[in-house]
């Protein structure tokens, strides 16, 4: 069994973990970062981002031989052949569905920040304050002061576009330039401001993709290839930005293919020693040991990590003294949607493909509004007009049908919610230990629903996308569920946050109450979880914690 010492240890290479990386590393720690995965190289590993379907074998579409091993997330989003190796074989990297729940999984230098979605928002002071203000589960044990400076921070560096928009529960930023709504958007987001007295905003869509060149990054191409890797740069992925800055230093260290089973911990000493390493290349074990580890490999997988480790002090693993690792788990739900046609723009048509969309801030339950749910939901989506993919119903084949797909179609426009899932206490993970992954580790049970509250608001939101969108002008508006079970990509708690040790499992600077020196700063130590995309917050805790460590190592309280 080899032995190698570093100043910190960081499990997990995705947003949370690159980030965890670069402000160790430029504080001048020699780091660590292991990688359950495969390395992807920045530009040389994006293989299929410049290519158009066409030159792909199956013209994009996976063959069947490939997505078999890839069930649940072949369900939840279609999976198309040009990404298909970012994502999680599930056949042997399996977890038990208790109840219906999507797991979306990359394991890869990157993680998920090669594939995510780009849209990043500040939290406000009614999400840190919705728990203790309507006495749901526990506090937070900070508030917006306590992080905009540290979203001042990674958004700089990130590089956000989006707009000045001066909304109490949605903090501007350190913006680059907005992308431009198209002249739909534009139509349909003055019509509902009109027609709603100013108290609902469709702005663009606040994203990780740059406007202006950043070092080493060259801004957004509008290509919208954006889940292949961007040879560009244009979005915010740790190979474009939080790596190189981290490899700059000569600090880090990267070791793919290592699956992190357990955290080492003394309880003399009361702290942990380092990590135990299955190399899963070689099915070898190996040994690390730091000063400091901070833990982000994901949600799920930082706490299946957790209830692995010390299990001898703690039968439930380390953190679990409070008896809430593991529960409390939250998503958002994709709940009520609509979409409908505009007349009268047919003279019109856009330039590009802008990897980005609207955005429809929260409105219910804030300013004197009150509904028989709590917390509320925002909208993402776009217009366009439709493309030879269309189906013309008076044509179907012959020449008059192809001269009809020479022009565009009509101008149509749809949008889903995105709702604030509470946290409860039985929404929670287990080790499954009769379930064994590729290399003979037991899995996660996942066993999350949702509950009458999100079931009322979803209806609520697809009430109101339908009315908007009539009140806006559009016609043959439609409203629909987008997904009925929850599983949003945007899996959080699970090791939360929390003023006291006996009902959370991390303390206000991301530490386990059980063990100071371990630190989780991925979605885990989540208390609730806002109507918003959470990986903005995910970043500005991950820098606060950094520092906040590198501070504690010199004063030698680690």
């Amino acid at each position: 069994m080899d032995n190698y010492h570093y100043d910190a240890i960081v499990v997990g290479s995705g947003i949370s973990g690159g980030w965890a990386a670069k402000e160790l590393s430029e504080q001048g720690l020699k780091v660590l970062m292991l990688e359950r995965g495969q390395n992807i190289e920045h530009i040389k590993g994006y293989t299929n981002a410049t290519k158009a379907p066409w030159e792909l074998p199956h013209r994009d579409v996976p063959p069947q031989s490939k997505v078999k091993d890839y069930p649940v997330q072949d369900k939840a989003h279609g999976l198309i052949e040009a990404n298909i190796d970012y994502w999680v074989n599930e056949r042997e990297n399996p977890y038990t569905q208790v109840k219906p729940y999507n797991w979306r999984r990359g394991y890869h230098v990157g993680g998920r920040s090669l594939m995510w979605g780009r849209q990043s928002y500040r939290w406000s002071d009614f999400d840190f304050e919705a728990n203790v203000k309507e006495g749901i589960a526990i506090d937070w044990p900070v508030r917006y002061k306590d992080i905009a400076p540290w979203y001042d921070h990674v958004e700089r560096f990130a590089g956000i576009s989006g707009s000045i928009e001066r909304l109490p529960h949605l903090p501007d930023g350190q913006f680059q330039p907005a992308m431009e709504l198209n002249c739909v958007e534009k139509e349909v987001s003055a019509r509902i401001k009109k027609q709603y007295g100013g108290q609902r905003h469709m702005i663009i869509g606040r994203t990780a993709n740059i406007t202006k060149p950043l070092p080493g990054r060259t801004n957004c191409q509008y290509r919208n290839k954006c889940a292949l890797g961007c040879p560009f740069g244009g979005y915010f992925s740790t190979q474009s930005s939080t790596l190189p800055a981290a490899m700059a230093t000569g600090n880090l260290t990267v070791r793919p293919w290592s699956i992190v089973t357990r955290v080492l911990y003394n309880k003399d000493t009361q702290k942990a020693t380092g990590v135990e390493v299955l190399d899963a290349e070689n099915n070898k074990t190996y040994t690390y040991t730091a000063k400091i580890i901070f833990l982000n490999a994901s949600t799920f997988n930082s706490a299946w990590i957790l209830m692995n480790s010390a299990t001898d002090i703690w039968p439930d693993g380390l953190g679990s003294s409070s008896g809430e690792l593991g529960h409390n788990v939250m998503d958002h739900h994709v709940g009520g949607a609509a979409s409908g046609l505009m007349e009268g723009y047919e003279d019109k048509y856009y330039f590009g493909r802008r990897a980005n969309g609207i955005y429809i801030p929260r409105y219910r339950n804030l300013f004197g509004d009150k509904r028989d749910y709590l917390r509320g939901f925002g909208y993402q989506g776009s217009a366009g007009r439709e493309g030879w993919s269309r189906e013309i119903a008076e044509l179907s084949i012959g020449a008059d049908f192809k001269d009809a797909l020479t022009e565009p179609g009509s101008w149509t426009m749809s949008m889903a919610s995105f709702g604030e899932v509470l946290p409860y206490h039985e929404n929670k993970l287990s080790l499954n230990k009769q379930v064994k992954d590729k290399w003979g580790l037991n899995t996660l049970s996942v066993d999350i629903e949702l509950k009458e509250n999100e079931r009322q608001m979803e209806v609520d939101s697809i009430n109101d996308a339908v009315e908007m969108f009539e009140k806006a002008g559009l016609k043959n508006v439609k409203g629909f569920i987008a997904r009925k079970n929850i599983g949003a990509i945007h899996e959080m708690g699970a090791a939360r946050m929390g003023n006291d040790p006996k009902t959370s499992v991390l303390n206000k600077w991301n530490q386990v109450w059980d063990a100071k020196n371990v630190f989780v700063t991925d979605g885990s130590f989540m208390v609730s979880s806002s109507c918003v995309n959470p990986s903005l917050s995910y970043m500005a805790f991950t820098a606060r914690a950094a520092h906040f460590a590198v501070n504690e190592l010199k004063l030698g309280n680690l």
